[in-house]
């Protein structure tokens, strides 16, 4: 179902693309009320290639836009630089979206004024086939239907979950955000053990990256837990029961994810600060 309100897009890299073509493709947004700000020639023409309205720079955008979000999906190290050109619009009353890594709700409310509403989101990179995991985050300013029309248009591009401590966006990071890169050096992992087991190399490949992904729509589809199903594909004394001793022998693979994730955490938090 389309929403009313008009949304600025600030950034069309493949992040920002990835969302429009949601937005649009699941009719949470008409083309006509997305405006899309991208100084690259070539990403400009790509966004108006999906029937949104694009232009090189925020003063090209049209008078008395009144838009509901600005969604600021730009380079952490480019948005202070960006922002000012969107501060007669944060005026207005537009509530502030980013997707930026690291760029805590702060430094809105210091560009923009406490006032304003903000609304941290924390993507992944499965977002650009709509199977990402959105966590939003919104400051006291923000009103409920604009968190809830930022959630709506956050769902085109996979699940959301909105959390009320900030503090919290760092494990969220550490999770779902860095997440992707922890299974796909699984799936490099597998693929290498498989070539050692002797398989050729691109059926390695093949049944690597195959059997995690099946595994994981297997498990979501079917709504069981995680540990259900290992123990449903898990014979007593057979070959799953042999190679789970040495994964979960001492804890070794949760004792793993649990030191990588607090790593992460704790990178998110000196990054934020």
């Amino acid at each position: 179902m389309s929403t009313n309100g008009r949304v600025v897009l600030a950034g069309c890299g493949n992040m920002g693309f990835a969302m429009l073509q949601g937005w649009l493709q699941s009719k949470k947004l008409a083309a006509d009320d997305a405006f899309v700000v991208e100084p690259n020639d070539a990403l400009c023409d790509r966004a108006a290639g999906l029937g949104a309205i694009a232009v090189a720079s925020a003063e090209d955008l049209p008078d008395n836009l009144a838009p509901a979000l600005i969604i600021m999906a730009v380079k952490p190290q480019v948005m202070d630089s960006v922002l000012p050109a969107y501060a007669g619009l944060a005026a207005e009353g537009a509530a502030i979206v980013s997707v930026a890594a690291g760029i805590t709700i702060d430094r809105f409310e210091k560009a923009f004024g406490p006032q304003t509403a903000v609304i941290r989101v924390m993507p992944n990179t499965p977002a650009a086939v709509g199977a990402g995991m959105m966590v939003l985050c919104a400051n006291k300013a923000t009103r409920g239907e604009q968190l809830d029309f930022a959630q709506n248009l956050m769902a085109a591009s996979g699940e959301t979950a909105v959390v009320e401590d900030e503090a919290l966006m760092d494990a969220v990071t550490a999770v779902s955000g860095s997440g992707p890169a922890y299974l796909f050096h699984m799936i490099e992992a597998l693929t290498e053990a498989a070539k050692t087991a002797g398989l050729p190399d691109d059926l390695a490949a093949l049944l690597a990256g195959q059997t995690i992904y099946g595994a994981a729509v297997y498990q979501k589809q079917s709504g069981v837990e995680p540990g259900t199903l290992r123990e449903q594909v898990t014979s007593p004394g057979g070959t799953t029961a042999a190679a789970l001793s040495v994964l979960m022998g001492e804890d070794r693979l949760t004792k793993l994810m649990t030191e990588a994730v607090e790593a992460a955490r704790k990178r998110s938090v000196e990054l934020g600060g």
